[in-house]
């Protein structure tokens, strides 16, 4: 089967890279950086590039761009998409792409899905690409109402068969809701922490729990800001429940109150026990 990727970056590149090591699919492929292009052509990451000729051709078609990008993209080339096509995006956020997306390709001859690898790195860019970026990973995907049954299969089956290690089904609110705290904050989270005036005197200080926190600060922070825009809404509310609960440890350290932060540490230990069950 012919696969198109749109955007060859960490994660187009990765994908084409896997593609290529776990299945006999041929990988077209296209990016605004000629230097990207030539590198996956070098590297044989896709087997050729992507032409409008050849996008009709193809059974999968795979965007992965920024969502408003990935949004236009998609909206653009409709016409040229194939019949029985599956058209993917892959962007971190899902209801600013998808509440769109499904709505203006109602009737469309190919099907639309929204989808998010859940596989990153603190770097960006095809350098970065891996071929097991998404070994063990998940692929989400949100399937519109009313999509056949079979085009839901066929779309599980292709990505499990591209080196992924599951595929969970959501929607996009819950898609975004579930984001909103397990990445998004997070990467909130250690942005501001590695602001702190003592940051650069912490060699000889620290350790792993520094560099955990630290990790994810490095960021594309053109693509994050899209992202936390687009989901600005149940990212602020992630934010504000977590600075509440912030509050109530250092309430305690101000009250002198041992007791209360024995009962918080023990709530946040018993909270971390029991997602390892």
């Amino acid at each position: 089967m012919n696969i198109a990727i749109i955007g060859l970056g960490l994660i187009g590149g990765s994908i084409a890279k896997s593609i290529k090591r776990t299945t006999k699919h041929v990988v077209f492929g296209t990016d605004l950086s000629e230097t990207a292009m030539l590198k996956a052509e070098l590297l044989r990451a896709i087997d050729a590039r992507l032409t409008d000729e050849m996008l009709s051709e193809c059974g999968v078609v795979i965007v992965a761009l920024y969502p408003r990008d990935a949004v236009e993209y998609i909206l653009k080339n409709r016409a040229k998409f194939g019949a029985g096509a599956l058209v993917v995006d892959c962007s971190g956020v899902k209801r600013a792409v998808c509440e769109v997306v499904e709505k203006e390709l109602a009737g469309e001859k190919f099907t639309f899905m929204g989808g998010h690898p859940m596989a990153g790195r603190e770097f960006w860019g095809f350098d970065y690409a891996k071929d097991d970026l998404f070994e063990n990973a998940s692929m989400i995907l949100t399937p519109a109402p009313g999509t056949p049954v079979e085009t839901v299969k066929f779309a599980k089956d292709f990505f499990l068969s591209a080196g992924f290690g599951r595929v969970r089904f959501s929607t996009p609110d819950e898609h975004d809701e579930m984001i909103a705290f397990t990445s998004q904050l997070a990467h909130i989270v250690s942005s501001a922490y590695v602001k702190s005036p003592l940051s650069n005197k912490h060699k000889g200080f620290s350790a792993g729990s520094f560099l955990d926190m630290t990790r994810v600060a490095r960021l594309n922070e053109r693509m994050w800001s899209e992202l936390f825009f687009e989901n600005g809404d149940k990212l602020s509310r992630e934010i504000g429940a977590l600075i509440d609960r912030l509050s109530e440890y250092r309430d305690a350290l101000d009250d002198r109150d041992e007791r209360r932060m024995v009962a918080l540490l023990r709530e946040g230990r018993l909270a971390k026990e029991a997602l390892d069950e």
